[in-house]
C-alpha cells in the first residue's frame, strides 16, 4: 500500500463527523438503535420539566443500559458545524441555535431580510444595564437651535430674582402669580423651529442597543490610510510641519508579505504608491524601506515610482489636436471664398456624375431598405431657374423683388390714433381702401335725392363737409363712450384686487 495514501486516511479519518456511539464497541451499536427508536416518543415527553428530564427510560430489551430524556434529546441534537454546513447562511449561525426545536426554521428566519435580531442580554445571567451602576449621568442639554433663543439666559435671571426674594414675596407670588415672566420673540421661535431646527440623531432599523454602546468610537469619519495626530502620537511618530515624510511603521512588513487583502484599492507610499517629494528609500532613520520589485526591476503592486504617470502623458498623441481657438469670428473675406469655393464645387457637381440609387441602399438579401415614395432621385437641380439665368444673360428684365410705394400727406381728422400720411397703392380706389386710422383716404357716402343730381359744385362741397361733420361727432361719442367704460372696468378691477391683497396681508403678517 502506498505510505501516502495511509497518511491520507489517517487525516481523513480524524476530521470525519461521526457519533461517539460508533467509537464504542458493540454495546454502543446497541444504544445506537435506541437512538433511532426515539421518535416513537411522544413529543409531550420533550416539553416535560427538568426534574422529569432526569427520569431513566428503559428500552424494551432488558440488556440495554438505561438512558434518561435530557440525554436522548443531547444524542439527537445537531452539532454547531452540522448546522452550518445545512443552512445557506452560515454567518447567522449562534452557538445556542442547536438547541431550538427546529434549528433550520429558526436561522431561515434570522437570515430573512430586514429581520431585527433578538437582543443578546436574553442569554446574560446578570442583569440588564446592571454593569452602568456608579456611572454618573450626564444632565440634559438643550439642543443647539434652541440655545439661540436665549431661554437659557432668561432662566438663570428668573432663577437669581427667586432666590432673592423673602418668604413673604414668594407667598404672595403663590396667591397671586405673574404671568409673562419670560417672554420670547415669536419670530425668533419661528427660526428656531422652522429655520434653524436639526434633526437628532438616531439608529438605523435593526440596530439594537447594549451596554456600552455610547462610548464606542464612531468609525464612519475614519477612512483607512489617513493618519491623525493621536494616532501618529501613539505610535512614536513626529506630528506637525515635515511630519509626512517619516514612514508609517508597517511600511517594511506590508513591502514584505503584501498590501492588506481588505483593501485592494488602497493607494500606499513606498508599497503601490511613490514616496511625497523630499522622502528617500532606504533602511536609515526616516527611510521608505525598499520597493517591492520583480527580477527585471518592475514594481510587483502598483506604480512605486511614479513612472507609469509620465508614460501615459507622453503616449498621449497630440497632432490630431487643433490649439486654434475654435470660437473665432470669420471675416468678410474669409467667407467670400468659401462661398466661392461652394459655387465652384456645385459647378462640378454638375457635370453628371451621379451615385446610382440601385447599388448604395441595396441590402446583400436583395429587400431594398428605403421605404416607398424615399427613393433617390435621377437628377437633383441644385442651381437657380432656367428662366432667371436666360434673363440675366439676354439682359432682359427680370421680374422685380418689390415695388416702392407713394407716400401721401393727409389730414388726421378726429379719429383718436390718425395717421397724418398714407400710401398709393396701385389698383386700388378711396372707396376700396381699408379703414387705416382717422387720416386715412375713406370713401364717405352721401345721400342725394335724384332732384338732388344737378347741384353746383359748391353746393356739392358743402352738403359733403355737413355728412363729414356728422360722421366725425358720431365716431367721437362712440369712441368717448368705449374709453369711459373700459377706464371704469379698469378701476373696478384695480380696486378689487387691492382689497383682496390687504385681507391677504392681514393673515400672512401672522408667522407662528
Amino acid at each position: 500500500m502506498d505510505p501516502n495514501y495511509r497518511a491520507f486516511s489517517k487525516i481523513f479519518e480524524a476530521f470525519r463527523l461521526s457519533d461517539p456511539a460508533e467509537k464504542e464497541g458493540g454495546k454502543k451499536d446497541d444504544q445506537k438503535k435506541v437512538v433511532n427508536k426515539k421518535p416513537e416518543v411522544k413529543d409531550s415527553a420533550l416539553d416535560t420539566k427538568m426534574e422529569e428530564d432526569d427520569e431513566e427510560v428503559k428500552p424494551p430489551e432488558s440488556d440495554q443500559p438505561k438512558l434518561s430524556k435530557k440525554k436522548l434529546r443531547k444524542m439527537n441534537r445537531l452539532s454547531v458545524a452540522e448546522l452550518k454546513q445545512l443552512v445557506p447562511r452560515p454567518d447567522v449561525v449562534e452557538m445556542h441555535d442547536v438547541t431550538a426545536h427546529d434549528p433550520k426554521l429558526l436561522v431561515f428566519l434570522k437570515s430573512c431580510r430586514n429581520t431585527v435580531p433578538v437582543p443578546r442580554h436574553w442569554c446574560f445571567k446578570r442583569k440588564y444595564l446592571q454593569g452602568k451602576r456608579g456611572i454618573v449621568k450626564p444632565a440634559f442639554d438643550l439642543p443647539e437651535f434652541i440655545k439661540k433663543t436665549g431661554i437659557m439666559e432668561m432662566r438663570e435671571a428668573m432663577q437669581e430674582k427667586e432666590e432673592q426674594k423673602t418668604l413673604k414675596a414668594k407667598m404672595r407670588e403663590k396667591v397671586r402669580p405673574k404671568m409673562g415672566k419670560i417672554n420670547i420673540d415669536y419670530q425668533k421661535l419661528h427660526d428656531a423651529f422652522f429655520r434653524w431646527q436639526t434633526k437628532p440623531k438616531m439608529s438605523i432599523h435593526g440596530d439594537l442597543y447594549y451596554e456600552g454602546k455610547e462610548f464606542e468610537t464612531k468609525l464612519k469619519e475614519k477612512k483607512p490610510g489617513d493618519l491623525s495626530d493621536d494616532l501618529k502620537t501613539a505610535l512614536g511618530m513626529p506630528t506637525g510641519q515635515g511630519s509626512h515624510l517619516v514612514p508609517p511603521p508597517w511600511l517594511i512588513a506590508m513591502q514584505r508579505y503584501g498590501p492588506p487583502p481588505s483593501y485592494p484599492n488602497l493607494k500606499i507610499a513606498g508599497l503601490n504608491a511613490p514616496i511625497p517629494e523630499g522622502a528617500s528609500f532606504g533602511y536609515h532613520a526616516g527611510g521608505w524601506g525598499k520597493p517591492p520589485v520583480d527580477e527585471t526591476g518592475r514594481p510587483l503592486y502598483g506604480d512605486v515610482f511614479g513612472v507609469q504617470s509620465l508614460d501615459a502623458n507622453e503616449d498621449v498623441d497630440e497632432e490630431g489636436v487643433e490649439r486654434q481657438p475654435w470660437g473665432e469670428l470669420e471675416s468678410e473675406e474669409e467667407s467670400e471664398e468659401e462661398s466661392e469655393e461652394e459655387s465652384s464645387e456645385e459647378e462640378e457637381d454638375h457635370t453628371g456624375l451621379i451615385t446610382p440609387a440601385d447599388t448604395g441602399l441595396v441590402t446583400p438579401s436583395g429587400l431594398t431598405s428605403i421605404p416607398a415614395g424615399m427613393e433617390t432621385p435621377d437628377m437633383i437641380e441644385l442651381r437657380k431657374k432656367k428662366s432667371i439665368e436666360e434673363a440675366m444673360e439676354t439682359g432682359a428684365e427680370q421680374p422685380s423683388l418689390y415695388t416702392m410705394l407713394q407716400e401721401k400727406r393727409s389730414n388726421v381728422g378726429g379719429a383718436m390714433m390718425g395717421s397724418s400720411h398714407v400710401y398709393e397703392i396701385p389698383g386700388v380706389t378711396p372707396a376700396t381702401a381699408k379703414k387705416a386710422g382717422g387720416g386715412a383716404a375713406e370713401g364717405i357716402e352721401v345721400a342725394l335725392d335724384p332732384s338732388e343730381l344737378e347741384l353746383e359744385p359748391a353746393a356739392m362741397q358743402a352738403r359733403y363737409e355737413e355728412q363729414m361733420k356728422e360722421r366725425e361727432s358720431q365716431i367721437q361719442k362712440e369712441d368717448l363712450s368705449d374709453m369711459v367704460a373700459e377706464h371704469a372696468a379698469k378701476q373696478k378691477k384695480r380696486k378689487k384686487a387691492t382689497d383682496s391683497g390687504k385681507a391677504a396681508k392681514k393673515y400672512k403678517e401672522f408667522k407662528f
